[in-house]
């Protein structure tokens, strides 16, 4: 076998993958810039990582797979961009919704698709419709979507809850809050990766990505591929993940579990 497939048959055979992998994908217009392209290039080169890291992540058996696909700050680069962007996506959805219900792909939507124009909402809506019942990898696709406004949605509807006397302030706990964010029903992320060197969540997950462990790498967007997802599994498998406790209780529990 090849190094990358013994990696893979390493990472495959643990059984402390992470269930929810999110990815801030980044590096796309640096990766034009270097070859002399447009930026819209990079955008479209990123598609097959995009595609790669679906695929590695089903044959895992990862839960959720997130990625950060267009953030509500994005809505300030130059309109022309913006633009090219909303009509990759639509043909990246027509082209792609085949292999996804063949593959049993799920997609899901975080974010404010109306604030996307119709026919990329009308994509978006169709592909979430059309995968709806497959039971295999959760694709979550953050659209138009920022961290902190989730937040403040959450905070909103609680507060109306509140008001209509339908929840009683002194219940308002963890469990409560999550209840009301868009990834109610899925677990938190257990690992975000970013590419291109930068060390930002950039408005991503915030309230979800408390005790995540962030795996930051120099590869810009368009060049990650499978063997770039398996290194950041492979990292995030060789840490300790305390929650808050010390590495005595970890271990204790750990032998307790196994006894």
């Amino acid at each position: 076998m090849s190094t990358l497939q013994d990696l893979e048959q390493v990472i495959k055979s643990n059984p402390g993958l992470p269930r929810h992998i999110g990815i801030i994908m980044d590096g796309n217009g640096r990766w034009a810039k270097k070859r002399n392209l447009p930026r819209v290039a990079g955008h479209n080169a990123g598609i097959e990582s995009v595609r790669k890291a679906v695929e590695a992540c089903g044959d895992l058996g990862i839960e959720v797979l997130t990625l950060y696909t267009f953030s509500r700050e994005n809505w300030k680069r130059p309109k022309w961009e913006i633009s090219a962007l909303m009509q990759l996506l639509v043909r990246t959805i027509n082209s792609e919704i085949e292999d996804l219900i063949r593959k049993n792909v799920k997609v899901i939507c975080i974010g404010n698709l109306n604030d996307l124009p119709e026919p990329t909402r009308a994509s978006m809506s169709a592909l979430i419709e059309q995968t709806s019942g497959n039971t295999g990898l959760i694709l979550n696709l953050a659209l138009s979507y920022g961290g902190r406004a989730e937040i403040i949605d959450a905070v909103v509807e609680i507060a109306n809850k509140v008001r209509r006397g339908e929840l009683d302030p002194a219940q308002i706990d963890d469990s409560v809050f999550e209840s009301c964010l868009q990834t109610a029903g899925l677990p938190d992320p257990d690992l975000i990766i970013r590419t291109s060197g930068e060390f930002r969540i950039s408005n991503f997950l915030l309230w979800q990505v408390a005790y995540a462990e962030i795996y930051v790498t120099s590869t810009l967007w368009p060049d990650f591929r499978k063997r770039h997802l398996l290194e950041a599994i492979k990292n995030y498998l060789g840490r300790e993940r305390r929650f808050g406790k010390v590495t005595e209780q970890i271990k204790e529990k750990t032998v307790l579990h196994n006894s």
